[in-house]
């Protein structure tokens, strides 16, 4: 695109606005069935393979270069943001789709998605089978559907919208398909040990149609306490691992505490009542109902403020355990052990004023009618690892949603296609446009 060309398409602001508006309008049915598409994999952790392998169909398609790549365990390891690759730790391979301009007149962009989710639990509390992506109302059901593959959809659909009007981005685009954002967040910094870099980065996680300003970082980690086991008719001669795991619960309940009256002074914090959320995941125990328990191990997830670095919180985790055990009758002679298990991420904070910032916000404006506002979350982002290492503008923001994690998980469709716009308007400002290359 030569110089007069780009003056045009700039004194078509509002024209092409609302050429873009209309193109995500066209494009929205076809954008839910691949919603649907992506839900009806049954994408657990460790079981993507099969999603990507669509994934890179659909991006080669769409005539993105695909770079398809493994987890570099080593790299992994060797990085302070890399958690542990254990024996449950996803081997599908990660996606980078890249779309180059012919000329490199705009800025690039990152745009991310995970396509692990989280598992069902029982069936029969869904109202509808959790990979059977229904659609009642305004709501598109099913696991997975909101978290966050919706959003991953609208990845590969706003850039659909420019060209369906036979517009491409004027800069580097690297389209993103993530795993291991539900347990160790190790596949967005795979795409960072890679080399994968860009001006700004937007990830549409399931954010109300608001943007993150704020995240915790996340910790996984598992506690084991060994017994002494006996029949249960000598029980009083033995000692009950069990037990001995809820009095160490107890324990980190009242390190969630501590931890909480921390908040006073943190700005985007102070204000909320529970910022750092203590999660029992799983207890594991015993051998028979009969024997006294030789052995329980308990699945914790904990947060962390931005800041705290994640070995800080590992550290103070371990010696608070450890101090607790030298009282505890039974544990001072059989402490416990602490295994570090998955996330091992750090929070961060998006600092106003960024040109990125002040592109989606406009981008928001001109779909919403309002302001664009921002919040804390309390849950893990594969956002902390652009603003971490790359220190780039990174923008987590995306559609109404109901039960993440939860029964009946739902995405808002029409919310869905209000973030798609914005995206979409977002993309042509931030990266400009050209004609698309014949």
């Amino acid at each position: 695109m030569d110089a007069r060309d780009k003056e045009d398409l700039t004194a078509m602001d509002d024209h092409l606005r609302n050429r873009i508006v209309a193109s995500v309008k066209e494009g929205f049915a076809e954008q839910v069935r691949f919603a649907q598409d992506l839900v009806r994999f049954p994408s657990t952790r460790g079981a993507e393979h099969a999603v990507q392998d669509f994934m890179f169909r659909e991006m080669r398609k769409r005539g993105l270069e695909v770079d398809r790549f493994e987890m570099n365990e080593q790299a992994l390891l060797s990085h302070v943001g890399g958690a542990p690759v254990t024996s449950e730790h996803s081997r599908a391979p990660i996606l980078v789709g890249i779309h180059r301009p012919a000329k490199e007149t705009g800025r690039s962009l990152i745009l991310q998605g995970h396509v692990d989710v989280v598992p069902t639990g029982p069936l029969d509390m869904w109202t509808h089978p959790p990979f059977d992506p229904v659609i009642d109302g305004d709501w598109l059901y099913g696991r997975g559907g909101a978290d966050m593959k919706a959003g991953h959809a609208a990845n590969i659909f706003c850039l659909e919208a420019l060209r369906r009007i036979g517009l491409e981005p004027s800069a580097t685009v690297y389209v993103q398909s993530v795993v291991e954002e539900e347990s160790t967040g190790n596949g967005a910094l795979m795409t960072h040990l890679r080399g994968y870099k860009a001006d700004a980065v937007l990830i549409p996680e399931p954010e109300d149609e608001k943007l993150v300003r704020a995240n915790v970082g996340v910790l996984w980690f598992d506690v084991e306490v060994r017994g002494l086991p006996v029949h249960v008719r000598e029980m009083g001669a033995g000692a009950n691992a069990i037990d001995a795991a809820y009095r160490v619960i107890g324990e980190l309940r009242r390190l969630e505490v501590e931890l909480n009256t921390r908040k006073t002074g943190r700005p985007h914090f102070d204000d909320e009542p529970h910022p750092i959320n203590l999660n029992i995941g799983r207890i594991e125990g015993g051998d028979w109902a009969s024997s006294v328990p030789a052995w329980c191990r308990v699945s914790c997830r904990l947060a962390l403020y931005p800041g705290t670095t994640a070995a800080e919180a590992r550290r103070e985790v371990e010696n608070w355990l450890s101090v607790f055990a030298r009282g505890d009758p039974y544990l001072a002679n059989n402490p416990t052990s602490v295994h570090w298990t998955g996330f091992n991420a750090e929070g961060y904070v998006l600092e106003p004023g960024s040109d990125a910032e002040a592109c989606l916000a406009a981008a928001h404006e001109a779909v919403m009618g309002r302001p664009l506002e921002s919040f804390m979350t309390a849950g893990y982002l594969d956002a902390r690892v652009y603003a971490l290492y790359d220190r780039v503008p990174t923008l987590c923001y995306g559609p109404i949603s109901e039960n993440i994690h939860g029964f009946d998980e739902r995405v808002s469709l029409a919310s869905l296609e209000r973030i798609t716009m914005a995206m979409a308007l977002f993309v042509a400002d931030w990266c400009g446009v050209a004609p698309i290359r014949t």
